[in-house]
């Protein structure tokens, strides 16, 4: 059996925890109240004082107390702009930095495009000044009959010091064939020994392989081979040193002497001219260095002479 006073406990126990219970409720709801009150005001003092602002915005007494505020205020945003300088000079920097890596980059970009268009404008005119070289030679009272020019570019030049032959960009299509000559505006070039339909290969007076029929025209009736000679230069050979020959004598191309024996070149295409003459007493032959007129090595713009008449054939 239990004793007296547990039931007593008990229920006293019981009514604490109960009354505990229902207070919290009406605590809650009292500060939910207040904090909208709270906010309530706050949203009409904050209206009534926008109104107040746009009615009187350069007087009255809100106009006054907003500038004792930031009065107030103003060393505290002095020293927040001293503390925020450093930073903002260090994002200033950086920034600037990767604004002037962008600009220079766009600038080595029109750098390139325009240097690119400045040497095809150079090209260009090259191109232009050995053309109008060409047309002038054309049209003057040394360009051979029977022959019509086939103006052309040069497409490839030679791949090493033992090559001498480049690529013209017109071949049989053009009327082009085997051993067809081929000048530039200066002089003789060389003549082609291979053909393509739009291409042909040219190889070039400096090779070992080529000789061509010359005269003299300072000194008539003096006759040579041109064929290669040491770098550059050509040798004016076979010319018996009985003959005279100076520095500085022009040579062309001789062409045919007897029609039974017609020569690949038509007669007076400029060669070159004569630099040194050099004779030996145990030698049968003048030494006669020529240096062409024509720029082997720079070539640009050509003209393949194609013959308007059948060379005739050998009985």
């Amino acid at each position: 059996m239990a004793p007296p006073n547990r039931t007593a406990r008990v229920a006293v126990l019981g009514s604490s925890v109960q009354r505990s219970r229902s207070s919290q409720y009406p605590s809650r709801g009292r500060s939910a109240l207040v904090r909208r009150t709270v906010l309530g005001v706050l949203v009409v003092l904050a209206l009534a004082l926008l109104t107040i602002s746009f009615r009187s915005p350069t007087s009255g007494a809100l106009h006054d107390v907003q500038g004792t505020g930031a009065t107030v205020l103003r060393p505290f945003q002095v020293a927040a702009g001293r503390v925020a300088r450093p930073f903002r000079d260090v994002y200033g920097y950086f920034s600037g930095l990767a604004s002037a890596k962008s600009e220079n980059a766009q600038l080595r970009r029109e750098v390139r495009v325009w240097r690119a268009r400045a040497a095809a404008n150079l090209a260009g005119a090259q191109r232009s000044a050995a053309l109008a070289k060409i047309l002038k030679f054309e049209q003057g009272p040394a360009y051979p009959k029977d022959f019509r020019p086939v103006n052309t570019a040069v497409i490839s030049f030679p791949s090493g010091p033992f090559d001498q032959q480049v690529a013209i960009a017109a071949g049989s299509n053009s009327g082009i064939r085997l051993n067809t000559p081929v000048i530039s505006g200066d002089g003789l070039v060389g003549r082609v020994t291979n053909v393509f339909g739009s291409t042909s290969v040219v190889t070039l007076l400096t090779d070992p392989d080529s000789a061509v029929a010359a005269v003299d025209l300072s000194s008539k009736g003096v006759r040579g081979l041109i064929q290669h000679g040491q770098g550059n230069t050509l040798l004016f050979d076979r010319v018996p040193k009985e003959q005279i020959v100076k520095k500085g004598d022009l040579l062309v191309t001789q062409g045919t002497v007897e029609r039974r024996y017609p020569d690949l070149y038509p007669y007076g295409i400029p060669i070159g001219r004569v630099i040194s003459v050099g004779r030996s007493d145990i030698a049968s032959y003048l030494t006669v260095q020529v240096t062409p007129f024509a720029h082997l090595g720079s070539l640009d713009t050509v003209a393949a002479l194609v013959a308007t008449k059948h060379t005739p054939k050998l009985p």
